[in-house]
């Protein structure tokens, strides 16, 4: 339900104006010769003729009231002590009148207090209550109604919706990687958030990149294998819905049968594969022999109702079995990226050390994860890999005291929908937060999110999210007005004054309108965004881009280190801090 504020409006109409407007100058003539006469006269020890407000401004008119040097001396005191207080309210006045329309919206939405939970004191109290040192929280921006600075405490999920070229990577990712006290696991599609942060993150554990697809140009100089992640028939068959996922486009129709058959046979050959410690290429090889049965026969003694299963598909009639086998193929297909098979298997003769995921969650350090969508993607790699470490992070969290990592384990998932399709996520996020693990989905826009997660999948990861931030650049307007309507509304007092045969009468009239209307939230300027903190009103905070923070140093360090166009990097980084200073100071 739309939320309502009361405020009053000023009176409208410009005669209103007009009048009190020449009334307020009269007064101030009268006024200002009537004190330099009376000051000027005890100045120079002379009797007035008259005290009287009206009488000696029209004395002075009239020539009974004598005007001195000293007199026209005071007055012009007096005029410059007014310009010296007019000016700056000029100004003050001036620079309001700047504001972004967001910013005036700014004080009917949740500043101070509404803000106890999110504040830097609060996230502390949570996090010593946690036992996490460190940074109290994660940083989310400084609220522009009084300047609270609003975190997220290290219990609370994010989602993000960011447009294109918002600053969600320098004002959101980055600034949360660096404030993690742990375990840090990131996924993108730019090399950007890397370069920025990986010599930070070089002192919180060792740094690895996954790179199959030469984002960053990284050589694998380790690598992992995708079946060490499955431990059962439920891990398998996850891994399968991960990989045929990324095997259809998001508004192809599906088959009911073919379909959940391909994923059945799919998860079956995989934990096959991983049962008798074959590499995962081995997957691709059996979809291309549909009448080996040697899968369903390694699956014999530990799983038989798999292993019937796959058996059912081989033994299937020719027409029936080659739809599921190809069906499955396709969702296998990115095992023929060469590059990507140099990430996921290894060689004992080539020393590179093989990644265990558990050993990671446990120790610490950074992983990011990097691939673009499109033809050749490994987009399933990738994502395989997010929920095998975010499987190990809560296999680690139950046998931990209360049931929750010690050192939370942060998981920013930039461009979540495309190079992380994760569809279970929606139903973790309810309680990642209570385990210790803190993920932050980074979309830049709600369609994105319906393709992957579908409209009520979509609604249940934002409303499951503890911190929901909307940084601008968006026009979907159904998203935006659900938004608005979440702000809420406030009342506008209108007072109109009507004069007639009767004499005058004053009437009032009570509007309410949005706070922040679709349009302002279309429109939203760069360096602005609305926050939905849980049990919160919604704030409208500045935005704290890692130039202004105190990493930048070190930012700054690692970009010249890892960017090969550093260069041009940091001098943009710069400008648009000053940009953003400067409209800043203007505001």
């Amino acid at each position: 339900m739309a939320q309502t504020n009361r405020r009053t409006g000023s009176p409208d109409g410009a005669e209103g104006a007009l009048v009190l407007g020449g009334v307020a100058l009269i007064a101030g003539v009268v006024g200002a010769v009537y004190a330099a006469v009376q000051l000027s006269a005890s100045l120079d020890d002379r009797t007035l003729p008259t005290n009287g407000f009206f009488e000696t401004f029209f004395g002075v008119l009239g020539g009974t009231v004598p005007w001195t040097p000293s007199t026209s001396l005071v007055l012009g005191g007096e005029v410059a002590l007014l310009l010296l207080l007019l000016v700056p309210t000029l100004v003050w006045w001036r620079r309001r009148k700047r504001r972004p329309t967001a910013d005036r919206a700014a004080r009917h939405m949740g500043h101070g207090r509404d803000l106890q939970a999110q504040s830097r004191h609060g996230v502390q109290q949570t996090a010593q209550r946690l036992g996490v040192s460190g940074e109290p929280g994660v940083p989310v921006g400084r609220a522009v109604a009084g300047g609270t600075p609003v975190y997220g405490s290290w219990e609370d999920t994010h989602i993000d919706i960011w447009g294109p070229r918002t600053g969600k990577t320098t004002s959101r990712a980055i600034p949360a990687i660096l404030a993690a006290p742990g375990t840090v696991l990131v996924t993108s599609n730019k090399r950007d958030v890397v370069d920025a942060t990986r010599g930070p993150r070089q002192s919180a554990g060792q740094v690895w990149v996954f790179d199959p697809q030469g984002i960053v140009g990284e050589r694998p100089a380790w690598w992992w294998n995708p079946l060490d992640a499955i431990t059962d028939e439920v891990r398998a068959a996850e891994m399968a819905d991960l990989w045929m996922a990324y095997s259809r486009a998001a508004d192809a129709k599906t088959d009911a049968f073919f379909d959940s058959a391909a994923q059945d046979l799919l998860a079956g050959l995989i934990l096959a594969a991983a049962e008798d410690g074959r590499p995962v290429t081995q997957v691709y090889l059996w979809l291309t022999n549909p009448t080996d049965d040697e899968p369903a026969f390694l699956l014999d003694q530990r799983y038989p109702l798999t292993a019937a299963t796959v058996r059912a598909h081989v033994n299937a009639p020719d027409k029936q079995r080659g739809g599921v086998y190809g069906t499955a193929l396709k969702a296998a297909s990115w095992l023929t990226n060469r590059e990507a098979l140099r990430w996921c298997t290894g060689d004992p003769q080539d020393g590179r050390p093989r990644f265990d995921v558990r050993a990671f969650v446990a120790q610490g350090g950074t992983l990011y994860m990097l691939s673009k969508e499109g033809r050749g993607t490994a987009g399933p790699l990738v994502t395989s890999m997010t929920v095998a470490v975010a499987n190990a992070a809560e296999d680690l969290a139950k046998v931990s005291p209360g049931g929750r990592l010690g050192v939370p384990m942060l998981a920013v998932l930039d461009e979540a929908a495309n190079v992380c399709r994760w569809r279970e996520l929606p139903n973790l996020y309810s309680h990642y937060g209570s385990r210790g693990i803190i993920p932050m989905t980074i979309l830049q826009s709600w369609s994105q999110g319906v393709e992957v997660w579908g409209r009520d999948g979509m609604r249940k990861l934002w409303s499951a999210a503890n911190i929901r931030v909307y940084g601008g650049g968006v026009s979907e307007a159904e998203f935006l007005r659900e938004m608005s309507e979440l702000v809420g509304d406030f009342e506008v007092v209108s007072t109109s004054v009507n004069r007639g045969k009767d004499g005058r009468s004053t009437s009032r009239q009570y509007r309410e309108t949005r706070v922040l209307s679709v349009a302002d939230l279309a429109s939203m300027p760069k360096g602005r965004a609305v926050v939905f903190p849980s049990g919160a009103r919604p704030v409208l905070i500045r935005t704290q881009p890692w130039m202004t923070g105190p990493h930048a140093e070190a930012v700054q360090a690692s970009i010249a280190a890892y960017d090969p166009g550093a260069a041009t990097t940091i001098t943009q980084a710069r400008q648009s801090a000053d940009a953003v200073a400067a409209q800043e100071a203007v505001r």
